[in-house]
């Protein structure tokens, strides 16, 4: 399983909320390039960025953030959080991001959406589906659509989606644990999807739990930050 330490971003520094709630918000770091670099010393390849300006505000703010931990790690980036139009995606990509995480707009614009998986293939973008009681959230986790996970799923995998970013907002910063059973019901319905698990992890018994229950990788955030992980990539099997 792949090990995808987080960074959330808040006027350019390093964040953690709870559930979503801008109100509930501990800063861990000035520099999310620090971070960065810390998580690449300890040998991570990966790195999930989220811009949550960004979300509030439906276009991308934190650019210089991205651009510096591109510029001043190897790290793969994907990034999300206010990505809404043509510029947003562009710049996310210009400013060093790998891949990026598309939520809302693939649920309010999907042929928006189905265009940028035309045009800047579908291995460069991670469908984001941010679920609250079934149903998929959107625009910073403030409004519930009527979308249901399963079926947003299915209609975006025959659209050429490989990757799914899967956040349990219920869970996301509570330390509470992952939602194993949502993941096994996801790859259950779709065995062939990367499923990257999010929300809830809040220990190495939870990385653990995830890799046993056949999660192709995980991202966590606040354990990390409050001292609760100590798993590092070498640690897990390829």
């Amino acid at each position: 399983m792949e090990l995808i330490p987080a960074i959330d971003i808040i006027e350019g520094k390093c964040v953690r909320l709870t559930k979503g709630d801008y109100a509930l918000k501990t800063v861990y770091a000035d520099r999310p390039a620090d971070m960065a670099r810390r998580f690449e010393d300890l040998g991570y390849r990966r790195l999930h960025v989220v811009d949550l300006d960004g979300a509030k505000s439906k276009h991308i703010v934190n650019t210089n953030a991205l651009k510096q931990i591109a510029e001043t790690t190897s790290l793969i980036v994907d990034f999300g959080g206010g990505i809404k139009t043509d510029d947003d995606i562009r710049k996310a990509f210009d400013c060093g991001a790998s891949m990026v995480t598309i939520g809302s707009v693939a649920v309010t614009h999907p042929e928006q959406m189905e265009r940028w998986l035309q045009e800047f293939g579908s291995q460069n973008i991670i469908l984001g589906a941010d679920v609250r009681n079934g149903r998929i959230s959107v625009n910073g986790w403030k409004e519930d659509s009527s979308e249901q996970l399963l079926p947003f799923l299915q209609r975006y995998i025959e659209k050429g989606i490989t990757k799914v970013l899967c956040t349990d907002i219920s869970r996301d910063g509570t330390l509470t644990g992952p939602a194993v059973s949502l993941y096994q019901e996801i790859l259950k319905a779709f065995p062939q999807l990367h499923l990257i698990a999010s929300g809830g992890v809040s220990s190495d018994d939870d990385l653990r739990c995830l890799e046993a229950a056949g999660l192709p990788a995980a991202v966590f955030g606040k354990a990390f930050y409050e001292g609760r992980i100590t798993l590092t990539p070498n640690m897990l099997q390829p």
